[in-house]
């Protein structure tokens, strides 16, 4: 990733440079235009906001293709039963396994994310959602993988950017959507078809925008900070972000849910969730089952039901069109709910059951799915949660009752996204073993939970200035 965030100013140098030699070469007056390409097209030559859509097709390579079902495989939620998926839920790991997503990131988001900014500065809507998608590409990889190059991408004079600390790089996403706020609220909506996510709507943004402070802030263990700021995130699953699959059914490898394509394609029997601890504890037949009377799991299990045989096989979860979460409803309600729990157990209360109301109108079932005689979320009290209760069969104070629940619930909701797998770190990290669901080990072998991702090989072999990846079982600097 060295060079190739600077391509662009780089070419320009080395051009000039041989017409500067041309030039003392020949002692001789030259027509200064004699190299200008009257047909050639440039980057001014083009609208920035074509530059968006590559951005976000490639932050959501970032955000739900192979690095998030690594992560799933390390939360409980998926299976990789042969071959390569194989080998990775084994924990045998490649630091091969990540370049896609960090070629994706930094040369997919924030290249084209930063051109944006230059060449489009005045338009605030274009540089707002710009903010945005950039702040999510990096945010996602610094959250899975500690330490990433940051404060000097893209700037002239560095070849090979340091690796900035953790904490410090969220910081300054933080301070980025900030500025993405100020300035989508400066802007006016209009329709952008080149926004793929929000069709230009900059309420959806800044909503959005306030979702990945929230966020990050949670992950921080900013408990009110996150509170504050989902405070004015995403109300409603009409304003999620979302991957959309808007593909030709004919063409076999088009535009679809990349779940879907991977089965569909090479992957087939590669990976699935049959056997997972996600579908245990939602199969009422299961003794695992999280279920209770005000609770019936049954169509949620049908919809996050993986057949790993086939990719046109399923029609939940991973059905073709389906979409894929980025930052959504489900998300920052939950984040309300953990972070209004941890001050007073009635607000947090009142959150979780804001949500289960949702999750009883239908919540992100599709239709294949959503019959109500196969779901049921009625609203919980206080006494569902205190000792003795049906939430609390060991005994544990009504406030970890809760907290354990709605810990439960993220999980289950965050299936698709990177929740499961950045809470169980945070968790334990912060000594809350007790909150997390208890998915066991992939293998016999294995003694402890994965805690961070790798770093890139392409980032690990081209800037001297990478450290030595300390692998997957280094706390990163927010989870100790």
């Amino acid at each position: 990733m060295k060079t190739q965030i600077k391509r662009f100013s780089i070419m320009k140098r080395i051009i000039a440079s041989f017409t500067l030699f041309a030039l003392v070469v020949t002692g001789c007056d030259v027509d200064k235009t004699i190299n200008d390409n009257p047909n050639e097209i440039t980057l001014a030559d083009v609208d920035p906001k074509l530059f968006l859509n590559g951005a976000q097709l490639a932050n959501a390579i970032v955000q739900v293709s192979h690095i998030n079902r690594i992560c799933g495989m390390y939360s409980g939620q998926l299976i990789g039963f042969t071959s390569l998926y194989s080998n990775i839920y084994g924990y045998a790991l490649s630091t091969v396994e990540t370049n896609g997503e960090w070629n994706s990131a930094y040369i997919g988001v924030v290249t084209n994310a930063r051109h944006i900014q230059e060449a489009a500065a005045d338009d605030k809507l274009l540089v707002g959602i710009s903010k945005v998608v950039e702040a999510n590409a990096i945010g996602t990889l610094a959250l899975l993988t500690g330490d990433v190059p940051y404060s000097e991408i893209g700037k002239d004079d560095v070849s090979d950017p340091k690796f900035d600390g953790q904490k410090e790089v969220l910081a300054a996403l933080s301070t980025l959507l900030d500025g993405a706020i100020s300035d989508l609220s400066a802007a006016t909506t209009r329709k952008e078809s080149f926004d793929i996510y929000f069709n230009g709507d900059k309420d959806k943004w800044i909503a959005a925008a306030y979702t990945l402070k929230a966020r990050y802030a949670l992950a921080q263990k900013d408990y009110a900070g996150a509170l504050a700021a989902a405070g004015n995130g995403i109300s409603s699953s009409a304003g999620d972000m979302m991957y959309i699959p808007r593909g030709d059914g004919a063409i076999s490898q088009g535009d679809k849910n990349l779940f879907y394509t991977i089965l569909e394609g090479s992957r087939t029997g590669d990976l699935g969730n049959d056997g997972s601890f996600l579908l245990e504890i939602l199969d009422p037949s299961n003794a695992k089952y999280r279920g209770n009377t005000k609770t019936n799991e049954t169509a949620r299990h049908g919809y996050y039901t993986i057949d790993e045989s086939t990719g046109s096989g399923n029609k939940g979860v991973i059905e073709q069109y389906e979409p894929q979460p980025i930052a959504t409803y489900s998300e920052n309600q939950l984040i309300k709910a953990e972070a209004s729990a941890r001050s007073g157990f009635a607000s947090g209360l009142s959150a979780l059951n804001t949500y289960r109301a949702w999750l009883a109108g239908g919540g992100r079932l599709n239709a294949n799915f959503d019959d109500d005689a196969n779901y049921m979320y009625d609203a919980y009290v206080e006494a569902d949660f205190a000792s003795g209760g049906m939430e609390n069969a060991d005994g544990v104070s009504k406030e970890n009752a809760l907290l354990r629940e709605i810990i439960e619930e993220r999980y289950v909701s965050g299936f698709g996204s990177f929740m499961p797998f950045n809470d169980h770190r945070r968790l334990r990290g912060a000594g809350e073993t007790a909150l997390i669901p208890p998915f066991p080990l992939n293998t016999a072998a294995a003694s402890q939970h994965v805690e961070r991702i790798q770093w890139a090989e392409v980032e690990l072999l081209s800037n001297s200035n990478a450290p030595t990846d300390p692998g997957l079982y280094a706390k990163t600097a927010v989870n100790k």
